[in-house]
């Protein structure tokens, strides 16, 4: 069974000595693969200690990349239920959204979608009854 580590343990390894972060909640330690980065060391300062699965997704790795981070992991992401701190707003909300998206599809387009609709359905009535 893996080690559940929650992501404030996962915070308190940012730096190049011990760096930890997660994808795909699964916690990664980093810290030796470091200067062997291809897209080189700042692109994993800045995600370290928190959760990278967006950053991760939106450069598009390979399968060798994917086999790379198995190889790499130290332990799953324990869900505490409660949001956790983080460096910046920024990665609080990729963390949030992560977290609430892992295993089900986004709910953002169908909110933009229902959006819309009521709009549209506004503005629809709003001309009728002038």
């Amino acid at each position: 069974m893996s080690r559940e580590i929650t992501l404030e343990e996962v915070a308190q390894h940012d730096s190049k000595d011990s760096l930890w972060l997660v994808v795909r909640g699964k916690v990664i330690d980093a810290t030796k693969f470091l200067d062997d980065h291809p897209g080189g060391v700042e692109v994993i300062y800045d995600v370290a200690g928190q959760d990278a699965t967006e950053s991760y997704e939106d450069i598009g790795h390979s399968s060798e990349a994917d086999a790379m981070l198995r190889d790499m992991e130290i332990g799953i992401l324990k869900d505490t239920g409660v949001p956790a701190a983080s460096k910046s707003s920024k990665s609080a909300s990729t963390a949030s959204a992560s977290s609430a998206s892992s295993g089900s599809t986004s709910a953002m387009p169908y909110l933009a979608i229902a959006a819309a609709l009521a709009a549209f359905a506004f503005y629809y009535l709003n001309v009728i009854q002038s």
